[in-house]
């Protein structure tokens, strides 16, 4: 039900003056095996695992995950291809398990990468380069050793043909320099070494040999050369896709791979509609699905093996940052460029009585860009925040600096009607007349017809009370329901006005909120800026939370980058949930201290088989509890 365009394979993981010769220049930071963006990094050298993992986990198993769609291609550079997501699974980079990367990125701090290809980091003293230190023993599957060159090759290509998001992730690194087989450099003028470490750190190191003469953004139906934990064993393109355990895997005693990655099997298997993919489900046919669905979690898992604890339904604490999901507004579009017309937008869906009538009150609205998190901006702007703001008061309403940002109560007929006054009068501010019943642009030609682009016949129940509204205020609205690859493609084209989107997690400020916000990418076809944002204010905040020195200034930073977004209603904002709701089997064991980040699935491991499939299992030891 909810439209998501998200991320395929690739999951965007964020933002070094020359050197001459091949040593490094002294003064800089000494070799470390971990890296934090802020303060220091939780986990010293030598650290012997990650807090939230059993060390002594056993392996074997299968696990069953399941996807709605398909894919046809295994290259990461070019086709769709899959990851456990949407309404089956939270996402696992399925193709991802099967590279490996210079750091591993650790699930119980907010921005730390500790060394797996890169045994250690050197940062520049003054940020303009960073060096990673490769380790002798990491290997491809095929046993030939990881290099700078494969490493240099990964980038190069990367930045060159990747996907939007790599492409403009990357922009910052201006080249790769490969000082010996062990050693590369990373050069970008922009001084934040530490951010462009964490973000080239995060990329999948391809075997330059595997690639030569092939076209990089061609699909490939072969298995790509990987270095990872898993490799791909099985791939009826389009229809499953196994992945086995490598069991000489080169980093499987290393401490950032301990007690993960226990399944000797992962199957994942695409059904072509959500109805067939939940029907699978409780016939037992895969193992876990997070449910987004807010009626099936409140009328769908009344079965008898929820009733025997053989199915495991927990609702969870949503602990971690929630992005921003509504309706984008095109403001590429000369008719939406007029704010106080998408504001006029903004008021007129309903969202009090949709939840109510629809969603089984299970929602809250989503009124941040960073809603769980302490970058939400909450209350009006502090002392820092508008400071920060100053600069680009002309772009704000006055308000936008003494009071916080909130849309109207809509829960009674008389909070809808004066609501939807105040949409009629900020239309009749903007110059769209009203004659005859219908709106007419500020020059006299009809206002355009709406058009609400979906992917599901899901969302259709969901608008059709916003297009009566709209009806009301004049203006005319079409709902499209299409095929999600034709979703996907219109919104790559920006062939819409109105299109519920879903932004990715967030790894590192800077690159990653560049590429959703940036004025740099707001014409890219195929990157995240479904709006068409330009916005100076928000290109200033980026770069300050990309430059920020210490975690106080990049709070202050993204609340008042939260403050330019809600303030410019570039969405219709939509809703969330205010805890995970999430289904599986009763199959699997989980550690004892698992991090508040999600569930971290390759934490897991599969439990002992039951002596009596009818006897509800000991499911203590299994589920999750709720915090």
């Amino acid at each position: 039900m909810m439209g998501n365009p998200g991320l395929p394979f690739r999951r965007l993981c964020l933002s070094l003056a020359l050197l001459v010769g091949l040593a490094t220049p002294g003064g800089a930071s000494p070799p470390a095996g971990g890296l934090a963006l802020y303060g220091q990094p939780k986990y010293a050298d030598g650290f012997s695992h990650f807090d939230y993992v059993n060390p002594d986990a056993p392996k074997g198993g299968e696990l069953r995950l399941a996807q709605v769609g398909g894919f046809d291609s295994l290259s990461p550079l070019a086709g769709v291809a899959p990851t456990a997501r949407g309404t089956e699974a939270r996402p696992i980079d399925l193709l991802g398990l099967t590279f490996d990367r210079l750091l591993t990125r650790s699930a119980d701090e907010p921005a730390s990468g500790y060394g797996l290809v890169a045994e250690t980091v050197e940062i520049a003293p003054d940020g303009r380069w960073v060096v990673f230190n490769l380790r002798p023993e990491a290997r491809f599957h095929n046993g030939s050793p990881i290099t700078a060159a494969d490493i240099g090759f990964s980038f190069t290509t990367f930045k060159a043909f990747g996907p939007p998001d790599w492409q403009s992730a990357l922009a910052g690194i201006a080249r790769a320099e490969p000082l010996s087989d062990r050693k590369i450099r990373f050069v970008a003028p922009g001084g934040d070494a530490k951010a462009q470490a964490l973000i080239v750190g995060a990329m999948p190191i391809l075997s330059r040999t595997d690639w030569q003469g092939r076209d990089p953004t061609a699909p490939r139906a072969d298995p790509p050369m990987g270095s990872g934990p898993y490799a791909i064993a099985a791939t009826p393109v389009g229809q499953s896709l196994v992945l086995t355990r490598v069991s000489d895997y080169w980093a499987k005693d290393l401490a950032v791979a301990r007690g993960q990655f226990n399944f000797e099997r992962i199957r994942v298997t695409f059904f072509a509609d959500p109805g067939a993919a939940f029907a699978a489900f409780v016939a037992g046919d895969y193992d876990i699905r997070y449910e987004y669905e807010s009626k099936k979690w409140a009328t769908a898992y009344d079965i008898p093996a929820v009733a025997r604890g053989r199915m495991i339904r927990r609702t969870l604490p949503a602990r971690v940052l929630e992005p921003m999901r509504g309706f984008a507004v095109n403001v590429r579009r000369a008719p939406w460029q007029d704010r106080r017309v998408r504001q006029a937008l903004v008021l007129a869906f309903d969202f009090d009585s949709l939840n109510r009538q629809f969603l089984f009150g299970q929602y809250v609205r989503s009124l941040s860009y960073f809603a769980n998190s302490d970058w939400a901006a909450k209350g009006p702007p502090d002392d820092d925040e508008r400071q920060l703001l100053e600069p680009f008061r002309d772009r704000l309403p006055a308000e936008a600096f003494t009071a916080p940002f909130d849309l109207p109560a809509t829960a009674t007929p008389a909070e809808r009607r004066r609501t939807l006054a105040e949409a009629a009068r900020l239309l009749d501010q903007a110059g769209w007349t009203r004659s005859g019943g219908h709106r007419h642009l500020p020059g006299g030609a009809s206002a355009p017809t709406i058009d609400i682009v979906v992917d599901s016949p899901g969302w259709e129940p969901l608008c059709r009370p916003f297009v009566k509204t709209l009806h009301r205020l004049g203006l005319t609205a079409h709902i499209s329901v299409v095929a999600p690859a034709t979703f996907a493609e219109r919104l790559a084209r920006f062939d819409f006005d109105l299109a519920p989107v879903r932004w990715p997690p967030i790894s590192w400020p800077g690159a990653d909120l560049a590429a959703m916000f940036g004025s740099a990418t707001a014409d890219l076809p195929g990157g995240l800026n479904w709006p068409g944002i330009k916005d100076p204010g928000v290109d200033a905040m980026i770069g300050a939370m990309a430059r920020a020195g210490e975690a106080g200034q990049l709070t202050h930073a993204a609340r008042a980058l939260d403050r330019l977004l809600l303030w410019g209603d570039y969405v219709i904002p939509q809703w969330h949930m205010a805890t995970d709701h999430v289904a599986f089997w009763n199959r699997f064991v989980l550690p004892a201290n698992p991090a508040d980040t999600g569930m971290q699935l390759m934490t897991w491991w599969m439990a002992p088989p039951q002596a009596d499939d009818d006897r509800p299992p000991t499911g203590h030891r299994h589920a999750p509890k709720a915090r």
